[in-house]
């Protein structure tokens, strides 16, 4: 009975969370990061601080979807490499079931010494909100949870 109450709760109470891949590719030395949102989350989000709906799935005007979505990536994942910010670089998005993948990806970085990150990615929607990061810079592989707590991240390579 106690399983079935804990399963009944489970579903009432929905978890909040994005995973975002970062990946140094040695051979074009960029970082490609690519970042899976559910649609609802993204779409809400983007309405709270621009004040415009959109929908993601089937947008009206796919140029300004693109707009929206890649602001609000660029302005709450942020990367550092020795000290300097990165430039993200929007590619485009994609939807698989109920969530959004966005492909972003940076300028050459020759030589990596320090890597930061900030995720806050839609924090300002849920205060429960977890944003994985699973992180390969050269031989360094990382698994990282981000929350509302702890939204920066530090790396010495």
């Amino acid at each position: 009975m106690i399983h079935i109450f804990s399963f009944i709760l489970f579903l009432l109470h929905p978890f909040y969370v994005s995973v975002t891949d970062i990946n140094y590719n040695s051979k074009s030395k960029m970082i490609e990061i690519s970042s899976k949102i559910f649609c609802d989350d993204l779409e809400n989000v983007i309405f709270k601080e621009n004040k415009l709906k959109i929908d993601i799935i089937n947008p009206k005007d796919k140029n300004l979807a693109n707009i929206l979505v890649a602001g609000y990536i660029k302005k709450h994942l942020q990367l550092r490499v020795n000290g300097q910010n990165l430039t993200l670089k929007f590619i485009g998005y994609e939807i698989s079931d109920a969530a959004v993948w966005c492909y972003l990806e940076t300028d050459r970085v020759n030589k990596i010494n320090i890597f930061e990150i900030k995720n806050d990615i839609l924090i300002s929607l849920h205060a429960e909100q977890n944003n994985l990061i699973n992180l390969k810079i050269s031989q360094k592989e990382e698994n990282l949870k981000l929350d509302e707590s702890h939204t920066n991240y530090k790396i010495l390579l």
